[in-house]
């Protein structure tokens, strides 16, 4: 599929794949795709930052390629690894078989036969419906070393391994990096992207998003839950929810029929937007109940 020509067509055809967009955030992803630039996305967990990344390749018709970051996480296993079970059952056969040509051997086994590809190889090599969607979630969870390799790795889209040589993408991958800011990610690798604050909706834009995901939900009800919601974020609470939680809520009071919000359905299922005890055990009861009425009252027209 062809690339958006203007803004507008890119906020259209997410919201087409279900995913709702400011003008903003609109525009950065018009320059990513527009320029080829890295887009790095940063913001509290759960305001939609990996969303965008699968509503993007989807709306492209290109392959997601998802690199999960974690602590300890290395070049190798971003890259590659070898099949060393794989190996081994080579080496025995023509160990059995005897006569080996050692050299033949050890080429080999270190060929594309026994090589595992991981997400940054696999999003270097060529595919027929366009360079695909590189998805590099949760890049504050990594450390500086491999920050180092990926900012090497991302000027030049190519990757090195010592047995094959070079690989360079024949056309860049559309780059997406995430981070919940749990630590400052170095500058140099910032500066090789655009960059973009993706923050809590508004009340209209997150009623829009639970719509759009969830639009079987009555709008009285959708009301009643973004408005709770938004009233949560603003308690002294240790996580706040965040859109993703929203929508879950949503699932969980479709699933129960609920009708109209109650502090008693609200304390059955905080579980669903809450994930810390004690922030469940100090909105519950009549926690609950005064957000909700203050929820109710906002809703009220006049």
């Amino acid at each position: 599929m062809q690339t958006p020509a203007t803004i507008d067509e890119v906020q259209a055809r997410l919201g087409e794949q279900g995913y709702v967009c400011g003008r903003a955030l609109a525009t950065v992803v018009f320059l990513s795709l527009r320029l080829g630039r890295p887009l790095f996305l940063e913001g509290e967990a759960g305001v939609g930052k990996t969303e965008i990344a699968k509503a993007l390749a989807s709306m492209l018709g290109r392959r997601l390629i998802r690199l999960q970051c974690y602590e300890g996480l290395d070049a190798s296993s971003a890259v590659y690894e070898w099949n060393f079970p794989a190996q081994m059952i080579a080496i025995r056969t023509a160990e059995a078989q005897g006569g080996a040509d050692r050299g033949a051997l050890q080429q080999e086994l270190f060929g594309p036969d026994f090589l595992v590809e991981r997400p940054l190889l696999q999003a270097m090599r060529p595919d027929e419906n366009g360079a695909p969607v590189l998805l590099i979630d949760e890049i504050d969870r990594t450390d500086e070393p491999f920050e180092a390799f990926l900012l090497e790795a991302l000027s030049d889209f190519q990757v090195t391994i010592p047995e094959l040589g070079t690989i360079k993408a024949p056309e860049p991958p559309v780059v997406i990096l995430t981070s919940n800011r749990t630590r400052e990610v170095h500058d140099a690798l910032k500066r090789r992207c655009l960059y973009h604050w993706v923050d809590y909706p508004d009340f209209a834009r997150e009623v829009e998003i639970l719509h759009a995901r969830e639009p079987a939900l009555a709008d009285r009800l959708s009301h009643e839950i973004v408005a709770f919601v938004q009233g949560l974020r603003t308690e002294d609470i240790f996580k706040k929810p965040g859109v993703a939680e929203t929508i879950d809520w949503a699932k969980c009071l479709l699933a129960l029929d609920v009708v109209d919000l109650s502090p008693e359905v609200i304390s059955d299922t905080l579980g669903a937007i809450l994930k810390y005890q004690d922030d469940i055990a100090k909105i519950q009861g009549s926690g609950a109940a005064k957000l909700l009425r203050e929820a109710q009252a906002g809703l009220e027209p006049g």
